[in-house]
């Protein structure tokens, strides 16, 4: 099968361009020469199967990032039929030059110029036929976001393939080298074949970063922004949760009741109060993540988060931290895990191990479902809002504490650089994908975990057998019994106890263990949880889950990332402390003001 590999800097929308290409059918992998996962996906050009690998962006072959680092191991270890390189059209002056380092490799090529309606609208003209014949590269102009070109794209990338020579890995090692002629060739390229305006008019770019940039309004002006988001993910999702739930409801007592009636009673009451519950306690809250996802990916795609790295850089750098710290901070309330490689994009290893030991204290989406479930079924739909926006407050709250306390002990003097890019509408195509991305996502995760946590907890609440179903006699009892010394101050009793202690596998599971220990899911959770807790032990327990020990994907990745046993200890132990400082202020003072 014949191995293609997608090259280009950071930002030039290679990502959505694989999408495009592949059908988004990615998987990720490890490859030979490198220690992290890339992602590749199989497609038919021709009558032949290609594998097209997804490598990291990169500004310069011949640099010392970790990414640079990935994709240069990788071409010396992987034989390759040909190397797309996706470049912006806008900003081809500037990146045309890694072409040519690549080139230099003596890999066969083809150049891909994306973001042709942004240069079009900006009124740069490419000649793509001067291009291929300077170079002795097809060229080919396509828009990711829009799809065109792509067409042109495939089939370019198919005839390439087809009279591609073999290139031998040795090769390209050798070719690995400085080449000095690059600079002088690149001018040469770009006098015969660009056209740029010699000066552009204020774009609306400029115009809203007036704004949105402005040293008193920017902060302000962010922080409100996420807060209308949560008001429209409430507003919007309640109303479709309550619908789910009734939902699951009736296929539990209409359907799947009716099925399991001929089980024996300990098989049903697994299926139904272990699995069932589990699953339907999470999935009735689908809707409020994907509504969530699609109101970020918004705000992401817009490239608004790259300036909120911006404002951030110089509060950042009084933490030790830069501005990309903050949108690693940032990715990790998606989910901690890609974030944490994220960190790869720093050369400072003391930068980076700070930045990792920040990151798992974000908000993840694991943690998100908690909260919704617990947020919705305690306080008014009028204080949901602020309930939550006050816990991502507190996740920042908590990592700036960290940097402050940890600085001394990982100093960085590595310059921050960000290229803010041009405001972008997301398509339609676009936001849906990013939805259906992270669903999948969550329901890849609740087969693996949701459904085992909520299988382990239905069994240790009803063994041995002959107890009371989590009762003080049962294996569930004895467990939450015997962390009580430690979480009874907090204001967590032993049910929320055990859910705890299955949430350092995966905190999708919190949930899932109340849904079994209840032996009540949806709806009827909800009210259960509102009757046995109030205001304060509920966000007592949701601080909690939000600081405490990452759940395990993270922890294997930071031992990975690090490759340190001892700092994977201090990322694992320092959030449980820091956790249980933060719940019993909040708990022990909400209760001394008469709360």
């Amino acid at each position: 099968m014949s191995k293609v590999a997608l090259l280009g800097m950071p930002n030039t929308g290679k990502s959505t361009l694989f999408n495009r290409l592949t059908g988004s059918g990615a998987r990720v992998g490890n490859w030979p020469g490198v220690t992290v996962e890339l992602a590749s996906a199989k497609l038919l050009l021709g009558a032949e199967m290609v594998e097209m690998i997804d490598l990291p962006g990169i500004y310069d072959l011949h640099g010392f990032s970790e990414d640079e680092r990935v994709v240069r191991h990788f071409l010396e270890n992987n034989s390759l039929d040909l190397a797309v390189v996706v470049l912006n059209a806008v900003q081809i002056e500037r990146q045309l030059a890694l072409a040519l380092q690549i080139q230099a490799l003596g890999l066969p090529l083809v150049l891909l110029l994306n973001m042709e309606d942004e240069a079009r609208k900006l009124g740069i003209r490419i000649d793509t036929g001067k291009i291929s014949a300077q170079l002795a590269i097809p060229t080919v102009l396509v828009s990711a976001k829009y799809g065109s070109g792509h067409q042109t794209a495939l089939r370019t990338i198919t005839a390439a393939l087809r009279a591609a020579p073999a290139v031998p890995v040795e090769a390209v090692k050798t070719a690995l080298i400085a080449d000095q002629t690059i600079e002088a060739k690149l001018a040469q390229v770009l006098a015969a074949a660009v056209d740029m305006p010699l000066t552009m008019s204020v774009s609306l770019t400029d115009r809203i970063d007036r704004l949105v940039l402005h040293p008193v309004l920017a902060l302000p002006l962010f922080l409100a922004v996420i807060l209308l988001l949560f008001q429209a993910v409430f507003a919007l999702g309640m109303p479709l949760q309550t619908a789910m739930s009734a939902l699951f409801g009736w296929l539990r007592a209409d359907l799947l009741t009716p099925l399991l009636a001929w089980t024996p009673p300990f098989v049903q009451g697994l299926l139904e109060d272990g699995v069932w519950n589990g699953v339907a306690t999470v999935a009735t809250f689908v809707p409020i993540i994907v509504l969530f996802f699609v109101f970020m990916a918004i705000v992401e795609d817009t490239g608004y988060l790259s300036r909120a790295a911006f404002l951030t850089d110089a509060l950042m750098a009084r933490l030790g931290l830069d501005g990309r710290s903050f949108v690693m901070i940032l990715m990790g309330f998606g989910c901690n895990v890609p974030a944490l490689m994220g960190t790869r994009i720093m050369r400072s290893r003391p930068l980076r191990l700070l930045s990792m030991l920040l990151i798992p204290l974000s908000l993840c989406s694991a943690r998100l479902q908690v909260f919704l479930f617990i947020i919705a079924a305690l306080f008014p739909p009028a204080q949901a809002p602020y309930v939550l926006f006050s816990l991502y407050l507190a996740s920042v709250a908590t990592a700036i504490a960290t940097a402050l306390i940890f600085r001394r002990h990982f100093p960085s003097t590595e310059p921050f650089v960000i290229e803010l890019p041009p405001y972008r509408l997301p398509t339609a195509r676009q936001i849906v994908l990013r939805a259906w991305q992270e669903v999948r996502h969550f329901f890849q995760r609740a087969t693996k975990f949701i459904v085992a946590g909520a299988v382990l907890v239905w069994l240790l609440t009803h063994l041995p057998a002959g107890v009371a179903v989590g009762g003080p006699r049962s294996y569930a009892g004895f467990l939450g019994h015997a962390f009580q010394p430690l979480l009874s101050p907090l204001g967590i009793g032993d049910q929320l106890t055990v859910a705890l202690i299955f949430g350092f596998v995966a905190k999708e599971v919190v949930i899932g263990s109340l849904a079994v220990i209840y032996a009540t899911s949806g709806a009827a959770l909800a009210g259960h949880l509102a009757q046995h807790l109030d205001w304060v032990q509920a966000y007592s327990f949701m601080l909690f889950t939000l600081i405490y020990t990452p759940c395990l994907s993270a922890v294997a990745t930071i031992r990975s990332e690090s490759r340190s046993p001892g700092f994977t200890f201090v990322a694992v132990a320092w959030p449980l402390l820091l956790a249980w400082l933060s719940s019993f202020v909040f708990y022990q003072g909400a209760r001394w003001l008469g709360y």
